[in-house]
């Protein structure tokens, strides 16, 4: 079970609204908050997010395919997710909507894809039924 996943950051603090921004929407906010890291979530909760600058001082780099994947609600909050990653300096990865075909339950995967202002590649998703 994933308790939390770090990030790298060259601007922690420049950084740091983007994320404000889409912990707010998923209802939580910092439970750590220093000068060389921050975490969201919620103390005894689901998986949290943390923005760290690297222990060994070198700079901070965007690993090829890694992804960190917020379980949304519904579509309609991976919307949000979307536009609220884009209002708060991220860019787009891919537009909300289905993908895939429907699993064996009749659950189609529906996501939206989005970087952080470092280049850090993120993901909000629901399963949706019919």
């Amino acid at each position: 079970m994933i308790g939390y996943v770090t990030l790298g950051t060259n601007d922690l603090q420049g950084n740091a609204g983007f994320y404000d921004a889409i912990a707010k929407e998923m209802g939580v906010g910092r439970m750590m908050d220093f000068d060389t890291h921050i975490a969201w979530g919620q103390w005894d909760g689901g998986a949290g997010i943390a923005l760290t600058r690297p222990y060994d001082g070198q700079a901070a780099s965007v690993g090829n395919g890694t992804m960190v994947a917020i379980e949304a609600k519904d579509p309609d909050q991976v919307k949000r997710l979307h536009e609220i990653a884009l209002a708060n300096g991220g860019t787009d990865e891919g537009a909300p909507g289905p993908r895939g075909e429907p699993d064996g339950e009749g659950r189609t995967f529906y996501a939206a894809y989005f970087r952080d202002r470092d280049g850090n590649k993120l993901n909000a998703f629901c399963m949706v039924k019919g």
